[in-house]
């Protein structure tokens, strides 16, 4: 591997020793990490049969959270999945674990609900016993600022994104194999994250983040019937227009990326990242400080996309 790029691309984060024993919550049982386990016959491990959300608490709030939780509980209704809890009830839970670990800040947190145990290694629902299987991890992680210092350099790869008649990209699922091999490649590439066509060839999204563009004033992401329904970047086309900044959800082509003013990623994660790269194309002419890769109006969208967060996040 190239070793000018972190470890994990996009999604590197500063390490905590922190989370070597950190309490996660294990179908309402809090058990600290060396002893958080689920049965190999787990829908999740044997089929890749669940849905998760990724959730950032800042300030002893989680931005987002009611769209979070309205997005998974679309995908266990598309997937048929009892999650077996009320949405309160599932609120709780991932207080409770927030609160055994004492966390108020720079934390991420993935729930996770797959279908349950299977009474055997096979793909049929009616083969499940028991519950829905629940695990809430929560980890303190912060972005390495040298993502933010640096921007990210994307790469285009062949895998592309697949439509609603193949698997809808709506759903957040925990099968995630097109978005690995996208990964590999751009990692072989020696990029930080891929940048992923539909199969019409405009562009749809990256492997782990959303994609977006700045041209002429305007913010352009993709018309998203290839890709997840993002909350960050629903937050950012919001706060985008109601500050009446134009932002467009459309179709566009490399063509449109490579002669962009400025381009971006979205993501619980990290927020707005700037990108500095695709497909080895320097993206934007502007001046970029030593701290922030990012250009004026990504700069903007950022600060707007904190007050949007701050005033929609959720306290227990």
């Amino acid at each position: 591997m190239n070793p000018t790029v972190p470890a994990a691309g996009s999604q590197d984060y500063v390490g905590d020793p922190r989370n070597d024993d950190v309490f996660i919550s294990v179908n309402g049982d809090l058990v600290r990490r060396p002893d958080a386990k689920i049965s190999v016959f787990d829908s999740g491990f044997v089929l890749g049969d669940g849905v998760w959300e990724g959730l950032r608490l800042n300030g002893g709030r989680i931005a987002f959270f009611d769209k979070h939780l309205d997005r998974l509980s679309d995908g266990a209704k598309m997937l048929r999945i009892d999650i077996g809890l009320t949405r309160e009830a599932l609120a709780a839970r991932v207080f409770d674990v927030i609160e055994a670990n004492a966390m108020r800040d720079g934390v991420h947190i993935r729930l996770m609900v797959t279908r349950g145990v299977k009474r055997s290694p096979y793909q049929d629902p009616r083969l499940t016993v028991g519950a829905a299987t629940i695990v809430v991890i929560p980890e303190w992680k912060l972005p390495r600022p040298e993502m933010l210092a640096r921007g990210l350099n994307l790469f285009t790869v062949h895998v592309r994104r697949t439509g609603p008649a193949e698997q809808d990209q709506k759903l957040n699922s925990h099968s995630k194999l097109n978005c690995v091999l996208a990964c590999i490649q751009a990692m072989e590439a020696g990029a930080d994250e891929a940048l992923m066509l539909d199969d019409r060839g405009f562009v749809a999204t990256c492997n782990s983040t959303h994609f977006f563009i700045v041209r002429d004033g305007e913010v352009w992401t993709s018309a998203g019937g290839y890709c997840l329904g993002g909350i960050t970047r629903g937050a950012v086309l919001r706060a985008a227009r109601r500050a009446g900044i134009p932002a467009h959800e459309k179709d566009f082509s490399l063509f449109d990326v490579y002669g962009a003013d400025e381009a971006f990623c979205t993501g619980t994660f990290a927020g707005l990242t700037p990108v500095v790269k695709v497909d080895g194309r320097p993206i934007g002419e502007y001046e970029r400080s030593a701290a922030d890769a990012s250009g004026p109006t990504t700069r903007k969208l950022r600060a707007l996309y904190q007050a949007l967060e701050a005033e929609e996040a959720r306290g227990r």
